[in-house]
């Protein structure tokens, strides 16, 4: 989880974005509501996903997308799972200089993270184990060490699972290949 930057604006992602989310924001903004520490709130906007390995075998997941500045900060924290086949993409306007970092304060759920470069490749992947601490300063952080545009969290051992790595590329909506000729489509969630 993120605490900064903006989303992606100009690119293809932002206006992908931007067409399925803003209709679903209205929607959003009138069930909002308080919920109990600790509870799972649900994300206003999962787009479908597919990671294409460099050999054309894919993998379809749902992404919730993390593209303001609260939404970034805010992250996956408190939450105490996350279904197998989703992830959170941060989408940023600028590219992020390698030593922007994220952290795992009150982040319940050990994660791996993709940084993605400005044509959707993974260029670095981190593993990220939760902070206990209640204290931010008592928790690490982990930079990407590189430069990236956006960077997606999934579930730890995920990319290992589905042979995703350094290189390999995330589609995001409809122009996703996942089950289209060519590709072998693994399952998503709904």
């Amino acid at each position: 989880m993120a605490p900064y930057a903006a989303s992606r604006s100009g690119s293809r992602l932002t206006a992908l974005v931007a067409t399925l989310l803003i209709p679903a924001a209205a929607v959003v903004v009138a069930a909002c509501s308080v919920s109990p520490a600790g509870a799972q709130t649900p994300s206003a906007s999962t787009l479908p996903a597919c990671l294409v390995s460099r050999d054309g075998q894919s993998t379809a997941l749902r992404v919730e997308v993390a593209s303001t500045p609260d939404q970034r900060q805010r992250g996956l924290m408190d939450r105490q799972t996350l279904d197998e086949n989703t992830g959170m993409l941060f989408t940023y306007d600028q590219l992020q200089p390698p030593g922007h970092a994220f952290w795992m304060f009150h982040t319940r759920i050990p994660l791996d993270i993709a940084y993605l470069d400005p044509s959707d490749r993974i260029a670095a992947i981190v593993a990220m184990e939760p902070c206990r601490s209640d204290s931010a300063s008592r928790c690490p952080s982990y930079p990407a060490g590189v430069s990236f545009q956006s960077a997606l969290e999934v579930n730890q051992g995920y990319f290992q699972a589905h042979n995703i790595a350094v290189g390999d590329r995330l589609e995001l909506g409809p122009e996703a290949t996942c089950g289209k000729a060519g590709h072998s489509a693994g399952q998503a969630a709904d």
